[in-house]
């Protein structure tokens, strides 16, 4: 349901579609800018806010959590209450946010209000999706719109380590947050005048179950997610989070069918197309977010690069991701969505065991080559996949559509970031408490050491400040082969989750788009049934 104006922007000539399309990807960049700006302030964390390993995960994972529990709800409520709404609350509540934690003075603060950005982004990210999928309706058209969406991704990896790097060398770590609240306030501004109003024509009632449901049981999974690395994987705390989950979803599925109006259709799950291409996109996500977690503090603490010198020498993986996405795309139009996403797959596998490899003897060239691959393989997975899911759903539905796609993503990297970041912190931990009997590296020193790297080198500076260099050397050896360990089995984790996902993408993924009915009709006793859940011709 639109309004005249809205219409006519809609349908109207290209320049104008082209425009909403950009300003839509300013929305995007903004998101990823602000995750990419946090990452590389992690190392500064450590000395400003004396954050800890532990703590430094919770930067990341606050901001995960609330965008995972709130993506699906907000992207239901903005096909009710319009998608321009929901983009223009969604940059308000992140601006503000932005804005406010720049502020912070200690990680508890910071964790809060990166907690609130996510809130913000839950409402932005679906919103971009789903005006993409309304104002480009042709299917080679809505490719490379997406493909172009996808690029400004990789644009932001490559411009937001930079702009932290130059902030973080001029000004305080806070202003990596601050610059983002006038950033969202520009946007805003664009996205007022230029991106049309768009919503579903039916207009369900709110299906409350299905929100709740929703909210809750990705909240409560991604929680213990992030958690399970300290309490312990196998704990009872959280094993009884997983098992709330698990009851949490039978729970939302069984209201969701029972329900005339669903929140989410959840029989779209039966086309491959798109649940194939979903656990796709949360695999390459759970590889990425991990990655980018260790390889800033790979930079800065162990070749020493400033956090400019970082964002510099990320720009292969950036830009790479970007060619990728556009290519990915038309290709997978041309050629397939299944042999484009599984190869993107195997080259992101391959590309994590070759980084598993590094050392640091590893030179720079050598390191392009791995992001180059990385970056290829991030590229023709995410947007091919995104442009398969877009592709099921109706244009009425379009918000659910991109709210699970974007929830997929958040669930995958909060994944990545939790399982490969435990598995890197419990190896670091174990190398620094299985010290060789008969060293004389004091006990205190190697209890702090523990918390993460950074702390390590700071005790060992100032060890080394108190007349005892060797001591100080054999703890740098110490903590950076503990470190390189396991960055290692990190990569090897991802490696073979990415080969996981090739294999399943090129078993159950559909090549081409199919004019078969994927859903059952509704239940009868529904007052106000939408139409059965269609599936994209070959001729969209």
């Amino acid at each position: 349901m639109t309004d005249a104006r809205s219409l006519r922007r809609s349908t109207g000539p290209d320049a104008s579609r082209w425009a909403t399309l950009a300003v839509l990807c300013g929305a995007v960049y903004l998101i990823n800018a602000s995750t990419t700006l946090m990452n590389v302030s992690l190392p500064t964390l450590v000395t400003a806010l004396d954050a800890t390993n532990v703590q430094l995960l919770w930067v990341v994972a606050a901001f995960n959590l609330t965008f995972a529990a709130f993506v699906l709800a907000a992207g239901g409520l903005s096909d009710r209450f319009g998608r321009q709404r929901a983009l223009l609350l969604g940059l308000a509540v992140f601006g503000v946010a932005a804005g406010a934690g720049a502020g912070s003075r200690d990680p508890e603060q910071l964790i809060a209000w990166r907690a609130v950005m996510g809130v913000g982004a839950a409402i932005i990210f679906p919103t971009t999706l789903s005006i993409i999928a309304n104002v480009f309706p042709d299917r080679r058209e809505r490719a490379r719109a997406i493909g172009i969406w996808g690029a400004t991704t990789g644009f932001a990896i490559a411009t937001g380590p930079i702009g932290g790097g130059f902030l973080l060398k001029y000004l305080w770590w806070g202003s990596t947050m601050a610059a983002l609240a006038p950033v969202a306030l520009v946007v805003a501004i664009m996205a007022f005048r230029l991106v049309p109003d768009s919503r579903d024509p039916a207009a369900p009632r709110l299906d409350w179950p299905g929100l709740t449901l929703s909210t809750a049981l990705l909240g409560t999974l991604v929680y213990t997610i992030i958690e399970a690395p300290e309490a312990g994987w196998t704990s009872p705390v959280s094993l009884i989070g997983f098992a709330v989950s698990a009851v949490l979803l039978v729970a939302f599925v069984l209201a969701e069918r029972a329900s005339a109006q669903p929140l989410l259709d959840v029989r779209l799950f039966r086309n491959p197309r798109f649940s194939a291409t979903s656990a796709s996109v949360t695999l390459a996500f759970f590889c990425l977010f991990g990655f980018i977690f260790l390889i800033t503090q790979y930079f800065q603490f162990l070749q020493g690069y400033s956090p400019l010198e970082t964002g510099v020498r990320l720009l292969p993986v950036a830009f790479s991701i970007a060619i990728a996405s556009l290519l990915g795309t038309r290709l997978a139009v041309a050629v397939g969505t299944r042999a484009v996403v599984a190869a993107g797959l195997a080259c992101l596998s391959v590309a994590f065991f070759w980084i598993s490899r590094s050392d640091l003897a590893t030179d720079y060239p050598e390191i392009v080559g791995q992001m180059l691959m990385l970056g290829i393989g991030m590229g023709l997975t995410s947007a091919p996949a995104t442009e398969a899911i877009m592709g099921v759903v109706s244009k009425e539905q379009a918000g659910v559509g991109s709210a699970v796609n974007d929830a997929t993503r958040e669930l995958g990297g909060t994944l990545g970031v939790a399982v490969i970041g435990s598995v890197f912190a419990s190896i670091y931990r174990d190398r620094l408490t299985d010290v060789p009997a008969g060293s004389d590296l004091p006990a205190a020193a190697l209890t702090q050491s523990q918390d993460s790297i950074g702390a390590a080198l700071g005790v060992a500076r100032q060890i080394g400040a108190d007349g005892q260099p060797a001591l100080a050397e054999r703890l740098v050896t110490l903590a950076a082969d503990g470190f390189l360990d396991g960055f290692a089995v990190g990569c090897l984790v991802a490696a073979v989750v990415a080969l996981v996902g090739a294999g399943i993408a090129g078993l159950l993924l559909p090549s081409h788009p199919t004019a078969e009915a994927a859903s059952v009709p509704l239940p009868a006793a529904a007052a106000e049934p939408r139409s059965p859940v269609p599936v994209a011709t070959a001729g969209e």
